[in-house]
């Protein structure tokens, strides 16, 4: 019965971990990975050409189009339906004309007031509003709407903070910000916001807003105009000449004010696209089933004259993926191509908020039930200034390898061992860490649906980091070239295995990503 044991425990060892021995052919095909090919992809991608490969913006259609190049001359496979492109539409809303006027006076646009700019086109005419104080809504701690009725209806507010409220997040997503007011305020259905500002008069607006994925949304915010003090108080009366003492005395009752307000604002829409760039390298055996090998091509783009070359974020990644997949077209030629397809995608709009990656998982092109893991690669290319230990030329940083699938880290650390011997830094594992870089980079998409990610990073760039200064000269290219070998290596055993990666750890989604 021992001996029987014995050998089935030995039976199932490779199932644990990898093959203990060096595959030649890997060896081979990594090999291809040199400095000098990565050193030529990233003076281009990261070149004057490409303009910082702002998302939308003709230098990224540039890079997009030196990527599709390369994947054509490695006889990669077309990844959407015969287009090494998916697009995904933008758009830009820009202000036409705004106006506000109260009990019959038109207010002086800049002077009295000004639209957001993320306004629809709209007339609306109310004879009352609401003062709703600061317009927090924060649980428990705070809720400045609690008795009041304000669905349907015309609500003024005031900017900032109360002395004696600490919100419970910070920054944009704090509910004292402009945005957690806006939100509160669609989340007890306002229509109309009045919001009132000190800092007028101010300088003309910008009349365009950002690009955005949003080009049709679910739900709608308020109608909202910034006002000064003095046109507030052509609605309050007499109580605005004692408003913020009234406000820190707990005296003035948040209640409705008859007035006669006419809002109109009018914009038009430009519309364009970006596109994820991918190509396929097909499978033999397990070809139905996927490893994802991804990097953002996009950076910031130009702000004048500046360029902002984005050489390591992410031009570093992008490059990888490049020989990456060159390496494994190598690998196939001689007759060793992965069991399962692997898909190598370059994704744009991530400096925005992880845009291509969102629209692909949302608009997934493979089977996600079939994709066994996602090789995420995010700035490779330099050291952390800010690393104390270890050897700062001999690392990487590996985040999300404890997550999702158990199997991650066990394959993770046995192919470093058996090839790279790296220092695989979990720094950014730990959900405490205030950088929050597991929830910053396209991989999180991928997390989102289940998919099992591996996220490589050379963590912070201090002072070049999402500077012009980011440059291709700047990059460490031996260290950039081990690390892209590790990658490879790690592609390598997760095509190759027998079994799809488990999904056994349930994903703790945060209520804000990054």
């Amino acid at each position: 019965m021992l001996k029987k044991l014995f050998a089935c425990a030995l039976l199932s060892l490779p199932l644990l971990a990898p093959a203990q021995k060096k595959d030649k052919n890997a060896v081979k095909a990594a090999s291809s990975i040199t400095v000098e090919d990565l050193k030529k992809h990233l003076y281009v991608i990261a070149g004057k050409e490409m303009e910082g490969r702002n998302t939308p913006s003709p230098g990224l259609e540039k890079a997009a189009d030196y990527i599709e190049a390369h994947f054509k001359s490695l006889g990669l496979t077309p990844g959407n339906n015969g287009s090494y492109r998916q697009y995904y539409p933008l758009y830009r809303d820009s202000m036409v004309s705004a106006s506000l006027k109260i009990n019959g006076t038109a207010l002086e646009p800049n002077k009295d007031f000004q639209a957001q700019a993320s306004n629809y086109a709209a007339s609306m005419r109310f004879s009352e509003v609401v003062f709703a104080g600061y317009g927090i809504s924060d649980g428990d701690k705070r809720d400045d709407y609690r008795d009041l009725k304000v669905g349907g209806k015309l609500v003024l507010i005031l900017d900032g903070t109360p002395a004696d409220y600490k919100p419970a997040q910070s920054g944009f997503s704090s509910p004292a910000s402009s945005f957690g007011k806006i939100n509160a305020a669609m989340n007890k259905g306002v229509a109309g916001l009045l919001i009132i500002n000190t800092s007028f008069p101010r300088r003309a607006m910008n009349t365009a807003s950002n690009w955005s994925l949003n080009g049709y949304k679910a739900a709608q915010a308020p109608f909202t105009f910034s006002i000064s003090a003095e046109a507030a108080g052509k609605i309050l009366g007499e109580d605005a000449k004692t408003l913020v003492d009234k406000i820190k005395s707990g005296t003035l009752a948040y209640k409705s004010y008859p007035a006669e307000i006419d809002m109109e604002y009018a914009r038009t829409t430009k519309t364009s696209k970006a596109g994820n760039v991918i190509g396929v390298l097909e499978g033999t055996d397990l070809k139905d089933e996927y490893v994802f090998i991804t990097a953002h091509y996009d950076h910031l783009g130009m702000r004048d004259t500046v360029i902002y070359y984005g050489a390591d974020d992410d031009g570093s990644g992008t490059t990888g993926v490049l020989e990456i997949a060159e390496a494994f077209v190598k690998a196939k030629q001689a007759g060793h191509g992965p069991r399962r397809t692997i898909v190598f995608m370059t994704v744009s709009g991530e400096e925005k908020g992880l845009w291509g990656s969102g629209y692909y998982n949302n608009h997934p092109l493979f089977p996600q039930d079939k994709t066994t893991v996602d090789l995420n690669i995010d700035m490779i290319g330099r050291s952390d200034a800010s690393r104390k230990q270890g050897d700062s030329t001999n690392y990487v940083y590996v985040v999300g390898d404890d997550k999702i699938s158990s199997d991650l880290k066990p394959i993770s650390e046995t192919v470093n061992k058996l090839y790279s011997k790296m220092e695989l830094d979990y720094k950014f594992n730990d959900p405490k860490d205030p950088n929050r870089i597991y929830f910053r980079s396209d991989h999180y998409n991928f997390a989102q649906k289940g998919i099992p990610i591996i996220f490589y990073y050379d963590g912070m760039l201090g002072a070049d980091y999402h500077r012009p200064t980011d440059t291709p000269d700047k990059i460490q290219y031996e260290l950039f070239a081990k690390r892209a070998r590790l990658i490879f290596h790690t592609a390598w055993e997760m095509a190759n295995r027998d079994a799809l990666l488990k999904r056994d750890i349930k994903l703790e989604i945060p209520s804000r990503g990054f």
